[in-house]
């Protein structure tokens, strides 16, 4: 088993909640938004944690960093979240070392995700990485990590094709409409937020409807402005929803608030609504299924969708999984050489030490004394010998004890040892 000791020897953890074990209501409880990942990464830098990266999305919210016990992390997000201690011990996962990086580069590639084959997940990795680098709380293994998943998710997309039809909850929201709204070009959509989810889905409704149908609503008028100049569509105030929400025939609700934004008091409807809720935590409230005609599917019916398409997407897992253990085993090369680099250093420098002790003292005893060839073939010989070390490290199966054994016998400077 690799272990990734940073230079205060804590190991590396990869822990959070998922679709796998947590229903949508327990997912929002863990949920963070924009302002409690931040107030988390302060208190992680207050606490002294030395890498970490957050993300939370409507499938998971999970912690990747470095601690001297994983509570130090799990108090992190508890303190942050709506969460308990004891809700999360109940639900959660908690993977050390080998198994977190596994488990980042099943999550970073969409193997893991509630939808198969689900990219999105790969460029809320990348967001969340350049918020921890900004607060300083990304270490050297932490930014190699993140590269090599980002690696594998381009070469697993561009090389299977476990991700054609853009599988995610936007996809799936826009195949069940189709599937369950007949004559959808002629029905009234309208969507409510136009964050990342809500602009995916609205991409994909374009495709399937005509554009004059479709009414764009969310709090801040400008993000819906824009999208809505993209596409072509029409934007109403937010002041206009309840009208709106009686004209719609399909309503999706993507609004990513921290509780829910639409409630039966919003509603006075003449016809039959079909609503989905793409957000975590949920953001209609369920008393909406009391009055008559109103049809509420959540993000979590959604991924239970299995169509031909993505049945499909299952006959490229192990060719992704390849993809997967190929860049992995190069990162476990960086890794291990990165182990071993400070010790040879070190060595080469104890070398260095040891060849200028001796030819100070040649220089002296020698009248001819050959100073640049001395140093020629010196240099040499300490190249040679470290190579030796160098190839004996990367071929052994006890890298820990020979380094041990290499220190000792050398007396190397242990505060050198590290990087």
């Amino acid at each position: 088993m690799q272990n990734f000791n940073t230079t205060k020897h804590q190991s590396f953890y990869a822990l959070g909640i998922s679709y796998k074990k947590a229903d949508a209501k327990m997912r929002g409880k863990f949920s963070l938004d924009a302002a409690a990942k931040a107030t988390l990464l302060i208190q992680a830098e207050a606490e002294g944690i030395e890498a970490l990266i957050v993300t939370s999305t409507c499938n998971r919210t999970e912690i990747y960093g470095f601690a001297d016990h994983p509570y130090q992390l799990i108090k992190l997000l508890c303190e942050n979240s709506n969460g308990t201690v004891e809700e999360f011990q109940e639900i959660a996962y908690i993977y050390k070392n080998n198994e977190a990086v596994n488990h980042i580069f099943r999550v970073g590639t969409g193997l893991d995700s509630q939808i198969l084959g689900d990219f999105e997940i790969i460029s809320q990795l990348k967001l969340a990485f350049n918020q921890s680098k900004s607060s300083g709380l990304v270490n050297t293994f932490l930014e190699r990590l993140v590269n090599s998943v980002i690696q594998a998710s381009k070469k697993i997309k561009n090389e299977t094709d476990i991700s054609t039809g853009a599988t995610s909850v936007s996809f799936a929201a826009v195949q069940y409409i189709i599937k369950n709204v007949s004559n959808i070009s002629s029905k009234n959509i309208l969507l409510f937020g136009t964050g990342k989810i809500g602009t995916n889905t609205c991409e994909n409704l374009v495709k399937h409807s005509k554009h004059d149908k479709i009414t764009l609503i969310n709090r801040t008028a400008h993000k819906a402005e824009r999208l809505a100049e993209k596409l072509d569509l029409v934007v109403k105030d937010h002041s206009d929803l309840k009208l709106e929400l009686e004209k719609a025939d399909v309503v999706v609700v993507a609004t990513g608030a921290q509780t829910p934004t639409l409630d039966k008091s919003f509603l006075n409807l003449k016809k039959p609504l079909l609503i989905l809720d793409l957000s975590i935590p949920k953001n209609v409230n369920e008393n909406v299924n009391e009055i008559e005609g109103v049809t509420l599917i959540h993000l979590d019916h959604l991924s239970l969708i299995t169509d031909e398409t993505l049945e499909k997407r299952k006959l490229h897992i192990p060719k992704a999984e390849s993809i997967i253990e190929e860049i992995k085993a190069e990162f476990f090369d960086w890794t291990n050489n990165r182990k071993f680099a400070p010790t040879i250093q070190a060595l080469k420098e104890k070398f260095n030490a040891i060849k200028e002790s001796e030819l100070n003292f040649q220089r002296k005893k020698l009248a001819y004394f050959d100073e640049e060839q001395a140093e020629i073939i010196s240099n040499k010989i300490i190249q040679k010998i470290t190579n030796h070390f160098v190839n004996h490290l990367k071929n052994g199966d006890s890298m820990d004890d020979e380094i041990d054994w290499i220190n000792k016998i050398f007396q190397l400077d242990k505060e050198k040892l590290f990087v």
